[in-house]
């Protein structure tokens, strides 16, 4: 194998515009206007440099082609030993727009890596084929963060380059419905203007936009106003039977799928729990749950008939709609309420996120296909779109290395040919506040872009570390495959496309094992339950207690600070490590703490505890103070403000709880020392006569919570804010 070097010449990447057909031009002008590394441009703005190699790049429609198809070849073997008075040329012809964009975007990755040869033979000569007939990707925009319009373009390049032709903007109630202006009330909802210029962008691209909302649960963001009383049946759930909620959901159907030109509609209806057990009970008297989820879904069905659409719903219906039931493999979804009552023309959307193991999958794609493929009104289209997900939920940054072993056994499975799923999206959440940065799941979709245009069971990760960054010898723990020539030809480099490291965006890519278990799987936050975990009372800290921590996230923040100064020219994006190098930091002076304080007070050490809270505490304020106005200008540059407020409140209530331990420990302090004066005063601008004798707080002995878990353990802002409930 060759080696590869980052310090090869400066490639040009130019498109030959004097042919370029009408229907890539207005998307190839967004990537040369944004191209992270300057190096793509047409012939009109191409400027002439002789330390600069030219790729000059054709595209070529071929309407022979099946759609999915794509093939890259160059004119040349060697770009550097090309014949002086020729071009050296790359031609991608295409039959739908997404694959010529696609070919892009490996261009766009092999001129960031090249070995000293110049050779290009496998690199620039091959060809693909897409693996469905649709691949996309859903963002949540209904946990607090609604996307800017710029950085939903911002993604749909980066989809483009990647070869992925679906989106779906997941809104709860952030889109306009007219008359309705408690639907999506101070959340930042999407304008019908805005969400027709994404279509129109998206459209430049060859990407399809597809309606995603709710039309039975998820819906407590509306149902919370006075408003809407009358359609709530619980408080999440919309209440089924009432003719009132029908031309509701009629206005909703209506608005959200006004602004797009697709036909295809996502409307939801996964986890209705507790449907016809709230104000329907009262109303109606008690129905089975099954019977009312299916006859609610008829009448909205029928909506979606008159405005010619074709709706798709999540599959955990009200029988198993808990997660546990739901990837039960004895679970069978095809029970026999169902089969033979759902409306025929309804697709499925099957999805799971918690398994590593490619069984797991295949056995819940058989079990819907037998849902519809044995009863003859799905026998003919047996429509199951099968879903796996970037795990960018209730944490900071995205669990990358779980993300790759779910990924992988997922796609294995939906590649099956047996099981003939033609429809695929990868979903990123924003549940529990939505902090986490979006942008650090680009690896994980380039992974799952991959796996979408090769018949191969296997992702080389250390292939893609290649492609995506730097390059590095590294041995991988997750795969081992024999590596065929063409594979050197990833679809999209995350270097190339968007500017940013691969190793330095993964955290931890060698696994010691990957998980052979059957079983539902969690990947931990430790580091999200860590800066929300009260700090005066700690009471988490037994979970952790054997790891030291305190050196783990000092030299996380070392390592990505260091990136941020010597990187960041080199790969733009790199900059968004800011995030991560902040909380690294104010984690390492948080972990162990009060263990810290505890030792020093019941040791009656009053100078340590002293000394503590003039040094260690005071830096801890600081750098939290330095996370929280980062997060907060990252926040307001990729999403509408509506939203920050909920995790403001968090960061305030974090800082005020750390200023009253500071001022707890120098009262105590200045009271054992019989100093009640002018200290006292300083601190809150007034005389304190009950300055603290003793500091209950430390005085009190913590227990492990969650025994056997440690640190692996998903944890919400709630549960560790303190150990009180409301109520």
């Amino acid at each position: 194998m060759s080696q590869f070097y980052t310090d090869a010449p400066m490639i040009i990447i130019i498109a030959e515009t004097s042919n370029l057909p009408i229907e890539l031009q207005d998307g190839i002008a967004e990537f040369v206007r944004f191209n992270p590394h300057k190096n793509f441009q047409t012939e009109d703005t191409m400027r002439d440099n002789d330390n600069e190699y030219k790729w000059n790049v054709r595209f070529l429609y071929d309407h022979m082609m099946r759609p999915g198809h794509l093939s890259v070849t160059s004119n040349f073997p060697n770009y550097k030993t090309s014949p002086v008075n020729e071009k050296f040329e790359v031609v991608i012809r295409y039959h739908r727009k997404i694959e010529a964009f696609r070919g892009l975007g490996v261009i766009f990755g092999a001129a960031r890596h090249l070995d000293q040869s110049g050779d290009v033979q496998y690199r620039l000569n091959f060809d693909d084929e897409a693996m469905f007939d649709t691949l996309g990707l859903m963002i949540d925009c209904s946990r607090n963060g609604v996307l800017l319009v710029d950085s939903v373009y911002f993604m749909l390049r980066n989809m483009a380059l990647m070869g992925l032709n679906t989106l779906q903007l997941y809104t709860e109630d952030t889109y306009e419905v007219e008359g309705e202006p408690f639907f999506g009330y101070l959340r930042g909802r999407y304008t019908q203007k805005e969400l027709a210029s994404i279509d129109d962008y998206a459209y430049d691209l060859g990407i399809e936009v597809i309606p995603c909302i709710q039309t039975l649960g998820h819906l407590g963001q509306m149902l919370q106003w006075p408003k809407y009383a009358h359609l709530r049946d619980t408080h999440e759930v919309l209440l089924a039977a009432s003719e009132d909620t029908y031309e509701f959901i009629e206005k909703l159907i209506k608005a959200a799928s006004a602004p797009f030109r697709s036909k295809r509609i996502h409307i939801g209806m996964d986890e209705a729990h507790g449907v016809g057990e709230g104000r329907y009970r009262q109303l109606y008297g008690y129905k089975d749950a099954t019977q009312l989820f299916v006859d609610h879904l008829q009448r909205v069905n029928e909506i979606c008939k008159r405005m010619e659409l074709q709706p798709m719903i999540w599959s955990d219906t009200a029988q198993n709609n808990t997660l546990q039931g739901y990837y039960d493999q004895d679970s069978n979804p095809a029970f026999s309420e169902l089969v033979g009552t759902m409306p025929s023309d309804v697709a499925l959307v099957y999805w799971d996120y918690y398994h590593t193991v490619s069984d797991t999958y295949t056995q819940k794609i058989k079990q819907h296909r037998e849902l519809g493929c044995e009863s003859p009104w799905l026998a003919s289209t047996c429509r199951i779109w099968h879903i796996c997900g970037l795990w960018t939920w209730s944490r900071f940054w995205t669990a990358l290395p779980f993300t790759f072993e779910s990924v992988r056994a997922a796609a294995v499975a939906s590649k099956r040919k047996e099981d003939g799923v033609r429809n695929a999206f990868i979903t990123i959440w924003g549940d529990e506040g939505n902090e986490c940065d979006m942008f650090s799941a680009l690896p994980g979709l380039l992974y799952y872009a991959q796996h979408g245009y090769t018949s191969n069971p296997e992702v080389d990760v250390d292939l893609l570390k290649r492609n995506f960054g730097k390059f590095q010898y590294m041995n991988s723990g997750l795969f081992f495959i024999e590596v065929q020539a063409h594979s050197y030809l990833f679809p999209a480099h995350l270097e190339g496309i968007c500017g940013a490291d691969f190793d330095d965006w993964v955290d931890n890519i060698t696994q010691e094992t990957t998980s052979t278990s059957t079983k539902t799987q969690y990947q931990g936050n430790c580091s999200k339950w860590l800066l929300w975990e009260d700090p005066f009372l700690s009471f988490m800290s037994p979970q952790y207690a054997p790891y030291d921590l305190e050196n783990h996230y000092s030299s996380i923040s070392a390592y990505l600070f260091k990136v941020l100064e010597t990187k960041v020219h080199e790969n733009p994006l790199n900059s968004r490590l800011e995030l991560v190098a902040r909380l690294a930091s104010v984690l390492s002076l948080k972990c162990h703490l009060r263990e810290r304080l505890v030792d020093a007070y019941r040791s009656g050490q009053k100078g340590v505890l002293f000394e503590i809270a003039q040094g260690r505490l005071t830096t801890l304020r600081q750098e939290l103070d330095e996370l929280w106005r980062y997060h907060r200008g990252m926040w307001m540059k990729m999403y509408k403000p509506f939203g920050w407020e909920v995790i403001e409140l968090r960061y305030g209530g974090l800082r005020t709880r750390l200023q009253t331990m500071y001022e707890r420990i120098i009262e105590y302090v200045n009271k054992s020392a019989g100093n009640t004066g002018d200290v006292e005063i300083g601190l809150n601008g007034e005389s304190n006569e009950y300055a603290e004798d003793t500091i209950p707080e430390l005085e009190c002995d913590l227990e492990i919570v969650y025994e056997h878990a440690r640190t692996n353990l998903m944890l919400d802002y709630q549960r560790v804010s303190t150990p009180s409930r409301l109520g």
